[in-house]
């Protein structure tokens, strides 16, 4: 992999109530095999990612935000001595919930992934956005746990780890724990507790009406404590305000008092984080008079660098006695409208009067901002510029999949990536032979170089995902005529060609192909020598923003095959 340059919910739905990094073969393709239909496979030389404009320069002492830009939604961190680790949402991705790594806080590492097999969760036929929801990840007495939601699939489990990087354990399941976002917190005494959203303990007195609800735990027997459900808030701040979708729950101990701090308005525009406190775990929790303690709701738009819809904090304590948050944001290119889904930020946590405070009000989130205390830049994984050539032993970790965790129609061979073509469409809910990466800033240029099998029967090129209903896929095929080039665009469902054309292509060469989006445009064109050309008109992109696709998640890109 070659680096170009460095770079820089909603409402959710009322009614949803071994062996990975370590072992090669679970996250990577095969390596055998991978000519035995020669005829049909296609033979990626190369992807690159690049981002023309944009993103801002750093100086020495300051840290861009977002820390990860592109689709890495509901961020929970924890440490170990001086080793942060990082999570975030993966919905139905796969290989699922992404372990970053940091020695700094802001710069990021992907080393590897906690769902990454079968036996831990299967996803076949899920929407995009089912899947994984809101983890929390914290280390307690040498080990890693998560907890987390499977919306769909099984509801919450926890699962452990000795080492972040993998392996990790099959899923504990937690039957009595309704709801989504469960966070799981060691206290002083040894006792530990899952925080959680679900219903409120009598009828919704109006839409958005939710509650948090605390269990006990026994980690030893590997269950919550029979009979231990208490409600900790029911609606939010102020019912009386009709606050909706309270969720998001972590619960803190700081100088004697317990800290809970939840999101709510849900992950769109009135999105935002609150804090409550305790003494004790058997008292009320009092709300801060000063919240929300972060949200960018009362802020005009359009302004320069907006950042929209944040919360969903995590917090965390460095060696150094300062604190920070991570929570989730959006960047539009116009108002409401992203492509790049929700990312992950960082500000520091300032304590005043015993109560943490993110952000004052109408105050934008600064994209710039001063280092934590004692660190420097450091080298991390690069979002905004790099390429793979494909030419490693296994496939780079930042490639996913959809829904299934098979890559049997994978393999990398001799310097190339080797696709066997699977018949269904990317409008099928079915397992599709597409590899995506996210989407990481509103001005992108995705490229790959390929070669196409000899099979009439083959299609072939780059897509831009957001679901099954809502994508663009590039295309190369053969026929009788020569190479079709063609765009297919998929709206809400419906299959349109938007361009279709007899290309100038020679045989046996191989052939680049581009997508281009800039906002709400995107373009796709070819080339097979020094030129790009254009295929078609440009494209609206729109559809590719989770507010016309609906669900969470963002826009990946990437090669895909089909017969």
């Amino acid at each position: 992999m070659k680096l170009l340059f460095p770079g820089v919910f909603f409402a959710i739905v009322a009614s949803i109530s071994g062996c990975i990094a370590e072992n090669p073969a679970s996250l990577n393709p095969s390596q055998s095999d991978s000519t035995s239909a020669i005829s049909k496979d296609v033979k990626f030389l190369n992807f690159s990612y690049t981002t023309p404009q944009g993103i801002l320069s750093e100086a020495a002492d300051e840290y861009s935000n977002p820390i990860l830009p592109g689709f890495y939604p509901d961020p929970s961190i924890t440490k170990r001595g001086n080793d942060y680790y990082l999570t975030t949402s993966s919905f139905g991705y796969t290989p699922g919930l992404p372990i970053f790594h940091s020695k700094n806080l802001t710069d990021w590492s992907l080393i590897g992934y906690a769902l990454n097999r079968e036996a831990q969760m299967d996803f076949a036929g899920a929407n995009m956005s089912r899947g994984i929801f809101a983890p929390t990840l914290r280390y307690h007495d040498g080990l890693f746990y998560i907890i987390t939601t499977s919306v769909g699939n099984g509801g919450n489990f926890i699962i452990t780890a000795s080492n972040p990087a993998g392996p990790w354990s099959e899923p504990i399941w937690l039957p009595e724990v309704g709801g989504i976002d469960p966070d799981l917190f060691f206290d002083e005494d040894g006792r530990v507790y899952i925080a959680h959203n679900d219903a409120p303990p009598e009828k919704p007195l109006y839409d958005g009406h939710r509650a948090i609800w605390l269990w006990e735990y026994d980690p030893i027997k590997k269950k919550v404590l029979p009979k231990s459900q208490k409600l900790l808030v029911n609606g939010g701040v102020d019912i009386s305000q009709k606050p909706i979708w309270i969720e998001g729950p972590h619960i803190y101990k700081v100088n004697g008092w317990y800290y809970l701090s939840c999101a709510e308005g849900g992950t769109g525009p009135q999105h935002s984080q609150v804090i409550f406190r305790s003494r004790s775990l058997d008292d009320p929790f009092v709300p801060y008079s000063e919240n929300p303690i972060l949200t960018q709701r009362d802020l005009a738009y359009p302004r320069p660098h907006a950042i929209e819809n944040a919360g969903h904090a995590d917090f965390i304590e460095t060696e150094n006695g300062e604190w920070w948050a991570v929570f989730l944001g959006t960047r539009p290119y116009e108002r409401d409208l992203h492509n790049t889904g929700r990312d992950t930020f960082l500000l520091p946590v300032e304590w005043k009067n015993g109560w943490p405070h993110i952000l004052p009000k109408n105050t934008p989130i600064p994209v710039q901002v001063p280092r934590p205390a004692n660190t420097v830049k450091e080298n991390g994984m690069q979002f905004y510029g790099w390429t793979d050539d494909f030419d490693g032993t296994a496939l780079d970790l930042r490639w996913q999949t959809l829904r299934t965790f098979d890559r049997h129609w994978l393999s990398l061979n001799e310097g190339a990536l080797i696709m066997t073509p699977l018949s269904a469409p990317l409008y099928s809910k079915d397992t599709v032979s597409y590899l995506g990466v996210h989407q990481a800033a509103m001005s992108f240029s995705a490229s790959t170089t390929l070669f196409l099998p000899s099979d009439a029967g083959v299609s072939a090129g780059l897509a831009a995902f957001q679901n099954s209903d809502f994508h663009y896929f590039l295309g190369l095929r053969r026929d009788a005529d020569g190479y079709v080039g063609f765009v297919e665009q998929v709206n809400s469902g419906e299959v349109i060609t938007v361009f279709e054309a007899v290309l100038p292509i020679s045989a046996n060469k191989p052939v680049e192909l581009k997508i281009k989006g800039n906002g709400a445009s995107i373009e796709f064109s070819y080339k097979q020598g020094e030129k790009w050309k254009v295929m078609g008109e440009p494209q609206d992109a729109t559809l590719l923003s989770s507010q016309r696709a609906g669900g969470f998640v963002g826009t990946t890109i990437g090669p895909h095959a089909r017969k």
